[in-house]
């Protein structure tokens, strides 16, 4: 059976970079849209220029800097957002406009004091306008998740109508479960009409921790692009991390998908993405935190010395790094303290091994890690304590 690809639209420079306290430059935007465009993601939405001078330059100059990569702007269902985006894109190689309105009861009510009638007839015409700009529009259906899958459907079925190429189902509040908003991509792909003829692109939220899962169930039943950032960066809680989608599509074969993402740029983006926004990755982050591929229990260390894939479904090279950590602390047990040992150059006899291993206790105790200076030191310790030790 054919491997199915999925398109990667990175939106660190925009959503990503709506996360509070975090703010880039031109410079910086730049640098980071050339290496989203060396990791192989097909789409960088580079920003939403209506909103400020520096985004729309910042649109602009990577539009100028990019080769291949699509370029894309957001706009609201509005003439003049569209035509600044469109101005913005002017020197693009490949121009999106992505443009869209709120879908859901709750936005159509609040939101917008508006109804049904009145935001379909707003969805048409931005794509309509959009059209004339560009070729590729892509349109999103805000608060989708939320969104009655029958409304949902129509406006789907008349923004294609009237030239959509892409529409983001987005769970902007980060509200679904994955086993329903897979449904609701199900849904669409059954029930509406020309649906074959565009692309459903997944666009989640993290608010209850659940934005790659519903990205995952989203491609599973028939998206065929996902909308993330690196480190899952973005409002509130954030979106779906592109390295955790990337590498749940890589390491599982029965999906039977496939990213052009070069996944050995991973480690590198996601520290690059880090020092210019001045976000912190979580320790425990998967894929790309500080702990990710360390190991500080007895029981993990004794397996992963004897054979890696015991604790490690990822090797590190797959994502940049050069190999795994053996983190020696209280729970460490005799194997690591020994795999420590030889890699600075000691051969240890059990009984030295046993002896070095109560001393090193003491010392972890008092600590949370012990390093390669006090390993030595415990060693010479031992040493004195016993002249006979057989190193």
């Amino acid at each position: 059976m054919v491997k199915r690809r999925i398109k990667i639209f990175d939106t660190s420079l925009r959503d990503g970079e709506q996360s509070p306290r975090c703010k880039l430059n031109i410079k910086r935007k730049i640098e980071i849209a050339k290496k989203l465009e060396e990791l192989g993601v097909d789409v960088i939405e580079a920003g939403f220029p209506i909103s400020s001078p520096l985004d729309f330059n910042s649109v602009q100059e990577i539009s100028k800097s990019i080769s291949n990569t699509t370029i894309c702007a957001l706009s609201r269902a509005l003439k003049k957002d569209i035509e600044i985006a469109a101005n913005s894109l002017k020197f693009a190689k490949n121009p999106r406009i992505h443009t869209g309105i709120g879908t859901s009861n709750c936005h159509i009510r609040y939101k917008f004091n508006s109804n049904k009638d009145k935001i379909m007839d707003l969805a048409i015409n931005a794509v309509k306008y959009a059209k004339k700009f560009v070729e590729d529009v892509e349109f999103y259906a805000e608060d989708a998740g939320r969104t009655e899958n029958d409304f949902l459907a129509k406006i789907c079925e008349n923004v294609i109508k009237y030239g959509a190429t892409v529409i983001n189902i987005a769970d902007t509040t980060g509200f679904c479960l994955p086993e329903n908003y897979g449904k609701k991509i199900r849904f669409l792909k059954e029930n509406v009409k020309g649906i074959d003829k565009i692309s459903l692109s997944t666009h989640c939220h993290n608010d209850l921790g659940l934005a790659t899962a519903n990205s995952l169930y989203g491609i599973i039943n028939g998206a065929q692009q996902v909308e993330c950032t690196i480190n899952g960066i973005g409002e509130r809680a954030g979106n779906t991390s592109l390295e955790e989608i990337v590498m749940i599509i890589k390491k599982n074969n029965y999906l039977n998908l496939f990213s052009n993402i070069n996944t050995k740029f991973l480690s590198y983006i996601s520290k690059l993405v880090s020092n210019h926004t001045g976000i912190k990755i979580q320790p425990h982050k998967a894929i790309v935190g500080l702990n990710a591929f360390s190991h500080s229990s007895g029981i993990h260390q004794d397996g992963v010395i004897k054979k890696k894939e015991t604790y490690e479904i990822i090797d590190p090279i797959e994502i940049g790094l050069n190999k795994s950590s053996i983190i020696l602390t209280s729970k460490s047990g005799r194997a690591a303290l020994n795999y420590r040992y030889k890699k600075l150059g000691y051969n240890l006899s059990k009984n030295s091994l046993d002896k070095i291993y109560s001393i090193f206790i003491e010392y972890a105790d008092k600590k949370n890690e012990i390093n390669n200076k006090e390993l030595r030191i415990i060693i010479e310790k031992a040493c004195l304590n016993n002249k006979t030790l057989n190193l």
